[in-house]
């Protein structure tokens, strides 16, 4: 093992107050559904495309609202935390001699903004999905550049779709349960491992 891949949101970083604001903020624009925070746990529970549905949000228009979603997003960045443990789990990893990455669809200036404010200095690489369904691209191009196997990887993510894109570039996954899907939505994808808590990604790789 070489390397070992985060996503970000919902993984690393607890984002959701500042998700649910930026995501109001356009919806009162465009007049889709806002979020109120107490609908988020049972939000877990929906696919995108259910969520889509509930939001009267089509998703041909995500493209048009992601620029503006994450400039919102990094209006707020002071309010974007890590999750409890995530910290001593990085600098654990960067211990052991695995490379740290990072591959989320949320803009790569956010992310470096955020690991600058939270004192974060042992991640090599923050590469960003333009597309919310296209991390597989991301993944399979950095693998081929850096001339390594899906064997010499792991990435570690919170919601359905990363484990759709590991499957599809064949890059072993390690599911968190604190992140933005609930076990309900992402169980019928099989990941190779689950966790409960940061310090267990530790126990895995």
């Amino acid at each position: 093992m070489k390397y070992i891949i985060f996503d970000f949101d919902g993984t690393l970083a607890d984002s959701t107050a500042v998700f649910a604001s930026a995501w109001n903020t356009i919806a009162q624009k465009y007049k889709f559904k806002g979020i109120e925070l107490k609908e988020i746990e049972s939000l877990k529970k929906l696919s995108i495309a259910e969520r889509s549905k509930l939001f009267d949000f089509p998703m041909y228009k995500l493209p048009m609202i992601l620029p503006q979603f994450y400039r919102l997003y990094r209006q707020s960045l002071n309010d974007v935390h890590l999750y409890d443990g995530i910290k001593e789990v990085l600098m654990e990893i960067d211990k052991k001699g695995y490379k740290i990455l990072i591959i989320s669809s949320n803009s790569q200036e956010n992310i470096l903004e955020f690991l600058k404010l939270n004192n974060i200095h042992c991640v090599s690489k923050v590469l960003s999905s333009t597309r919310i369904f296209g991390k597989d691209k991301v993944i399979k191009k950095f693998l081929k550049e850096s001339g390594i196997t899906p064997s010499e990887v792991f990435y570690i993510g919170d919601e359905q779709r990363d484990i759709v894109a590991c499957k599809k570039v064949g890059v072993p996954i390690i599911w968190v349960s604190w992140g933005y899907d609930a076990i309900e939505v992402v169980q019928q994808e099989e990941p190779e491992y689950k966790v409960n808590t940061p310090q267990e990604i530790l126990n895995i790789i």
